[in-house]
């Protein structure tokens, strides 16, 4: 029996990253970035206001306290003429003479000879003439040329994660598209005489595709672009079709139902035909077995899952999900982990790694993290989907433990978190 850290390992070798495209900005959040975006003008591209204000020349105001009154060099009151009003994305120049002031917007042109804002609130707010109550010293509320970058700077890195920052400096640098890693495609498809899709109700002995739907939710949150194939035949020529075609098209292939019972057999039959697919018993429970392999002439990841809908799910957040991540670019596959003090006894199987439904929470007075078993607990069943989707972790219980007492302290990975 293989270890799950045996098995990760493997899977992780076989990662396939796509090759990188680009992208419009607005759609390259949550990509990494594949190229080092190199800015071609300052930004700010001109000296501009900073608030709303008064342009003006510092040493025409300096002569104002901060109570205030003028000192004894600016003979009284300064009060200062205003030449006009200078809109943000004005465009005609301008310029300021000595002793005078223009009244601006946040974001306006600064007027030639003006090094300096004076905020609305330390004037009388004038019009015609403002009064000023305090000044200002050079450079002050002004945004210069280049201020945030200039030209030859790096914008954004190559292997940084595109966030809505990201995209906001793109879009200030003058870039509507980005070279990115795209999503890895994922096709998921099960097989099952006895699966019928939602659409239709189920007869004697049939149920619901379950599988497709779960599985490729999953593909979806962990940051894949998802084919949805769902139900498909157990013809091996029509199977062999369907299957090389996915394999063709994708990065990633789940096929659920295929590691149990005559059908997944001949299922293993065909893909056999395909290339190198193995069916193995892992160390981890649920879902101890499952298959994998790389088929295609690109050698695509394929994997096989139980038809139990939690085995699968649990399957897939242990060994696909990193697949995902990794070929995504992310530096770090997993979920976070953190430990946590059981509230209830959890039984797990020796010599198996657990993966249990858990309810994550936290002492508001100490901090500590505490969890509720949903699926572990002694003769609980580990086949419930309703527990699973109430769970928002997964508790993890070591192989050489086969009980867990109430009290002591465990490692739980975060499942995603629900609004």
């Amino acid at each position: 029996m293989r270890s799950v850290e045996e098995q990760q390992a493997r899977v992780a070798a076989a990662a396939v990253a796509p090759r990188p495209v680009r992208v419009a900005i607005a759609e390259a959040q949550g990509l990494m970035c594949a190229e080092e975006v190199v800015t071609e003008r300052p930004m700010p591209g001109f000296d501009q206001a900073a608030i709303d204000g008064y342009a003006v020349r510092s040493v025409d105001v300096l002569g104002v306290s901060d109570d205030g009154d003028a000192d004894e060099s600016s003979n009284g009151e300064i009060s200062l003429p205003v030449m006009g009003l200078i809109e943000a994305g004005a465009r005609t120049p301008s310029r300021l003479q000595p002793r005078q002031a223009a009244r601006v917007q946040t974001g306006a042109p600064m007027p030639t000879l003006a090094d300096a804002v004076l905020p609305l609130r330390w004037t009388d707010g004038g019009q015609n003439r403002v009064r000023v109550l305090r000044g200002v010293r050079s450079g002050a509320y002004v945004r210069r040329t280049g201020d945030d970058v200039q030209p030859g700077d790096v914008a954004v890195r190559a292997g940084t994660i595109i966030g809505p920052a990201q995209v906001g400096l793109l879009a200030a640098v003058g870039r509507d598209r980005v070279l990115v890693h795209p999503r890895p495609r994922l096709s998921v498809m099960c097989v099952g005489g006895e699966l019928v899709d939602v659409s239709r109700t189920p007869g004697t002995g049939q149920v619901y595709d379950v599988n497709s739907y779960a599985l490729a939710a999953a593909g979806r949150d962990a940051g894949a672009e998802v084919n949805r194939v769902g139900i498909i035949s157990t013809d091996p020529g029509e199977l062999r079709e369907t299957v090389e075609g996915q394999v063709n098209r994708n990065e990633i292939v789940v096929i659920a139902g295929a590691v149990g019972g005559a059908a997944a057999e001949s299922v293993r039959t065909v893909l056999a035909e395909l290339g190198e697919m193995e069916v193995a018993r892992i160390a981890m429970h649920p879902g101890s077995v499952q298959g994998f392999g790389q088929l295609g002439r690109d050698r695509v990841p394929v994997f096989l899952l139980p038809a139990n809908p939690v085995s699968a799910l649990v399957v897939f957040e242990v060994m696909v999900r990193p697949l995902i991540r990794l070929s995504l670019g992310k530096r770090q596959p997993m979920r976070r982990v953190v430990q946590a003090r059981t509230l209830s006894p959890i039984s797990s199987v020796a010599g198996r790694t657990g993966y249990l439904r858990g309810q994550l929470m936290r002492d508001q007075d100490s901090g500590e993290y505490l969890v509720q078993a949903l699926g572990g607990t002694p003769g609980a069943s580990t086949h419930l989907l309703a527990t699973l989707a109430e769970a928002n972790c997964l508790v993890v219980v070591p192989s050489e433990a086969e009980q867990i007492r109430t009290g002591e302290t465990v490692d739980v990975a975060f499942l995603a978190q629900r609004g």
